[in-house]
């Protein structure tokens, strides 16, 4: 994925991600874009390094610090929406 990748395929590679890495496929179908991953204590500090691994690595986003917001990790969407308002960042 490159940095200009559309809101909307962030938010489906996050789901995926999600679903795979911390619910277990999600066999119930309950994650939505809008599921509080802190609330269900998916993310937590340790799964929070690993989905900001990920983003790195398995979507090839790079953010600068300065421009991540903890408060954005609260569902797929914000993330998603953090993610693509910030901008590439240093390679």
């Amino acid at each position: 994925m490159t940095s200009d990748a559309t809101e909307q395929e962030v938010r489906e590679r996050l789901m995926l991600f999600v679903r795979e890495r911390f619910l277990d496929g999600d066999p119930l179908g309950e994650l939505s874009e809008d599921s509080p991953l802190q609330e269900w204590g998916v993310l937590s500090s340790m799964n929070t390094a690993v989905l900001m691994n990920h983003i790195h690595t398995g979507l090839g986003l790079r953010i600068r610090v300065d421009r991540i917001d903890p408060r954005a990790f609260t569902d797929v969407r914000s993330i998603a929406a953090m993610l693509c308002a910030a901008g590439p960042g240093p390679e």
